[in-house]
Formats: C-alpha cells, sequence, structure tokens
C-alpha cells in the first residue's frame, strides 16, 4: 500500500497507560515524516489536550478532535467545526444526571466535568459524554438517545457513550483532510481501539485494531497489532509505512 498519511487514536492507541509517547513510537513517526507522510492525531479530546502532543511529535499536518467535531490544522486555523443543539445537550446532561451517570460536555470554550452551565444556550457544544461501570444504564441511556435522529452515538471505552451531531465521525473528518491534502482513503493508515474509530479503521487502505482494542474494531480491522503498551502504533508503522 502506498501510505501517505496515518490517521491516529490518542487514548488507548497512541499513547500507553501513562499518557505518554513510547521512545518506539515517537522513533517510527519521525521516520514517517522523514519520508514525508503526514501524521494526524484523530481523537475524541478537544484541542487544548491533544495540542501538545502534536508539539512534541514535530507534526505539522491537520488535527481530528471531539471525534470530527473540528478539524485544525497545525497553526491553529479551525477548517471545520459542527455544533450540537444546546436544548439537545441539555436534555442529554438532565437525563444522564438523573441516572447518576457521570458525565462530561466539550464546549467549544472548556471542557464541564460533572457540571452545566446555567443557560445551554450560552455556549457552542461539541461532544457530551457519559460513563458508568453499569451496564444496565449505559443500555438505558443508549436506548433514549437513540429516538434523536440528530444525534451520533460512540464510545472510547466499553464503560462510556461519547454523542456528537449525526454524521460527525473521525472517518467523515479524515475524508474531508484527505480531499485538502489531495489523496484518498486508500492512502490512509488508521489506527485505534474504540467504537468511535470503527469507520475510520473500515474506510482506510490499512485499518489497524490495537491489541486491546474492542473485540468489534478487531473484527472489521485488516490488521491487530500488539497493545497500546506494548508500542502498537509503531510496530503498524515499521510493518505498513517504513
Amino acid at each position: 500500500m502506498d501510505i501517505k498519511l496515518i490517521a491516529l487514536d490518542m487514548d488507548g492507541t497512541l499513547l500507553n497507560s501513562e499518557e505518554a509517547v513510547s521512545d518506539f513510537n515517537r522513533e517510527k513517526i519521525a521516520q514517517a515524516l522523514a519520508k514525508d507522510v503526514h501524521v494526524v492525531l484523530s481523537t475524541g479530546r478537544w484541542l487544548n489536550s491533544c495540542y501538545p502532543y502534536a508539539e512534541s511529535l514535530t507534526l505539522s499536518s491537520f488535527l481530528i478532535t471531539c471525534n470530527g467535531g473540528e478539524i485544525w490544522t497545525f497553526e491553529k486555523e479551525l477548517k471545520e467545526r459542527h455544533l450540537l443543539d444546546p436544548e439537545r445537550v441539555k436534555l442529554m446532561w438532565e437525563l444522564a444526571n438523573d441516572m447518576e451517570l457521570r458525565t462530561w460536555m466539550i464546549s467549544t470554550d472548556r471542557i464541564w466535568y460533572g457540571t452545566a452551565p446555567d443557560n445551554f444556550s450560552d455556549r457552542e457544544w461539541l461532544k457530551f459524554g457519559c460513563d458508568s461501570y453499569d451496564g444496565d444504564k449505559l443500555e438505558t441511556i443508549v436506548k433514549e438517545l437513540s429516538h434523536y435522529d440528530d444525534l451520533e452515538l460512540t464510545n472510547s471505552m466499553l464503560t462510556n457513550i461519547e454523542v456528537n451531531p449525526k454524521g460527525v465521525s473521525k472517518a467523515s473528518a479524515l475524508n474531508n483532510v484527505c480531499k485538502e491534502i489531495g489523496i484518498s482513503m486508500d492512502n490512509v493508515m488508521a489506527a485505534g481501539d474504540s467504537l468511535n474509530d470503527i469507520k475510520m479503521i473500515q474506510e482506510a487502505g490499512v485499518g489497524v485494531a490495537m491489541g486491546n482494542a474492542q473485540e468489534a474494531i478487531k473484527n472489521v480491522a485488516d490488521y491487530v497489532t500488539v497493545t497500546n503498551n506494548q508500542h502498537g502504533v509503531g510496530k503498524a508503522i515499521e510493518k505498513f509505512v517504513l
């Protein structure tokens, strides 16, 4: 495969359990960059919490944040943004709160952990999330939210639910990044571990599941690498890009 772009999920993929990039992963990314391969962080995180990693890796391409809710250039120019309806965010927050789920919400200016603004309409909302170790509660809220056809539901681990506007995904953002660069998804290697990665793994020329990935991800991937604590990203880059 002629890989011209590497799309990397962060948590559970590029980052190890200490939320760090291993020296091996760092070395293989540097080697890919030296071959003029684009390396794009494609993450559920918002810009402020992923940009320092992009800087430390000396990346210079695009950043896909909030599960595709935003696309940024490395110079922090916003290329694309997709927002949730504030009333819908309020409904989700109240529902999760009533069910005693832990919540987090990302607006364009901050992350709200377990709290909410006095007026939801005062903010622009990128993503809603909630988590619980009670699988029955998660199943219940998924059923409730599935009635709303303007929402895109995924997860970043088995114990949470993440919500974006309908049609927004890492895959849709990655397609747009490819158009911007002038390549196709056939030229992409995408790596991830959770449901919010599944579409980009399916649509990429080479879809890589981490050894620690959810089984659904492994089932659709072209290749299963080792875990995030065993430098799985670097090993996949070495196999398919270098």
